[in-house]
């Protein structure tokens, strides 16, 4: 069987019981980062061979995690944190489980992206997760622009390193919107500033940012609340 296992995106304590029994019980542990990943088995006194599984790769450690799974063997997928697949190596997995009639199935458990949008303010009741932008300016005002008239709010991922450059191009391509920024989701220094992009900005420090940011921006005309379109819907 292979176990997509969701971890913690920053508190410990957000491991489920189930994706801490399936950890103890699984031959081995196909991990984003074998020494993250090992930290966090020492924590729970847990110990399993680890496979190393990451976007470098992905091909040839699939081939092995597939030999094995032939075998009879279990193995637990995990990323460095958060649901495997979303933003992080894992779906190429389970099509190649998928392919072999191999069984597959989830652990499931925090995800950062569904966190952010909920505390965001902004509605939840359709969005579109986009994950992380081009790193260039050109390039990540293209992917951009491709959402520029979607109701739905939007969801991206982005580093320390470029975050502000991010919310720049975002304003000259949305406009002035409404957003949220999330950092360090689940952790002590937990933070998640709400307002326009251009108070985003104007309140973003250009250097000395640490951790992964999530950025939420409100859809083109979405900025109601999501009861005030539940009943639109009920309407109809």
């Amino acid at each position: 069987m292979l176990y997509l296992v969701a971890t913690p995106i920053g508190n410990l304590n957000d491991i489920t019981l189930r994706a801490l029994e399936v950890l103890r019980s699984v031959d081995a542990v196909a991990s984003e980062d074998t020494r993250k990943t090992g930290m966090l088995l020492k924590h729970f006194e847990i110990s399993k061979p680890q496979i190393a599984f990451h976007a470098f790769n992905e091909q040839r450690a699939g081939e092995r995690i597939e030999n094995l799974l032939r075998q009879g063997q279990s193995v637990a997928v995990v990323t460095d944190a958060g649901t495997p697949g979303i933003s992080d190596p894992g779906y190429t997995l389970v099509q190649r489980a998928v392919q072999a009639n191999l069984e597959v199935t989830m652990i499931p458990g925090p995800t950062a992206c569904i966190m952010a949008v909920v505390l965001s303010g902004l509605p939840t009741h359709s969005f579109t997760f986009r994950g992380f932008p081009p790193r260039k300016t050109v390039g990540r005002r293209k992917f951009m622009e491709v959402d520029k008239d979607s109701p739905h709010t939007l969801v991206f991922y982005e580093s320390p390193y470029r975050v502000l450059d991010f919310l720049k191009d975002a304003l000259e391509v949305y406009g002035d919107r409404p957003a949220a920024l999330a950092n360090d989701l689940t952790k002590m220094f937990e933070k998640v500033e709400r307002g326009s992009l251009s108070s985003l900005i104007a309140t973003t420090p250009e250097s000395k940012l640490k951790g992964e940011y999530i950025v939420v921006i409100a859809g083109k005309g979405r900025e109601t609340s999501n009861s005030a379109d539940a009943d639109e819907g009920e309407e109809e």
